[in-house]
């Protein structure tokens, strides 16, 4: 067994009381003092995107589209639907991604994709959010719930002809 020995300092004293010394050691040192200017702004590098205002019957007629698109992938990865069924609706990059999703999810527990059951549960689009960069691209955000979990599904759309077509799908 080793003996270790420690040194012991002794506080000096104010007024006849001991000086309480602020302990740092294993804490985070932050100063929680409040700023009372706002902080300095950046101008960025970019001007962004155009935003643009929509007739709000087109936007909820895209959002819509938008809504069941976006299930329908969810439950592809998930499994649930075979890739083939989004094929119309998405580019050729995406649809690749979205049949290389699928393959993974279900090699992971020993399934065939989109035959369906390899979820628990079943992924549900709950929330959906959008922003149009011009008459015919707009991106959007949805929430998807998975039983108690949540997840971020963001995609782009692009009016091709007579259709809005994905061109672009993240997950997060």
């Amino acid at each position: 067994m080793n003996a270790s020995v420690a040194t012991v300092a002794h506080l000096p004293l104010a007024r006849g009381h001991a000086v309480a010394v602020a302990s740092v050691q294993g804490t985070l040192a932050l100063d929680l003092t409040p700023r009372h200017d706002p902080p300095e702004t950046v101008p960025s590098a970019g001007t962004g995107a155009q935003v643009i205002d929509i007739d709000r019957a087109a936007r909820h007629e895209v959002e819509r589209f938008a809504g069941r698109l976006l299930q329908a992938i969810v439950e592809i990865v998930g499994g649930d639907r075979p890739v083939s069924q989004v094929l119309r609706w998405t580019t050729p990059t995406v649809y690749q991604d979205l049949g290389r999703r699928a393959l993974l999810v279900a090699r992971a527990v020993g399934r065939t994709p989109g035959q369906g059951g390899i979820q628990g549960t079943r992924p549900q689009v709950v929330g959906l959010r959008s922003c149009f960069l011009s008459d015919r691209v707009v991106e959007v955000c949805a929430h998807v719930r998975y039983g108690s979990r949540s997840r971020a599904v963001a995609a782009r759309f692009e009016r091709r002809r007579d259709r809005w077509v994905c061109t672009a799908l993240e997950f997060a």
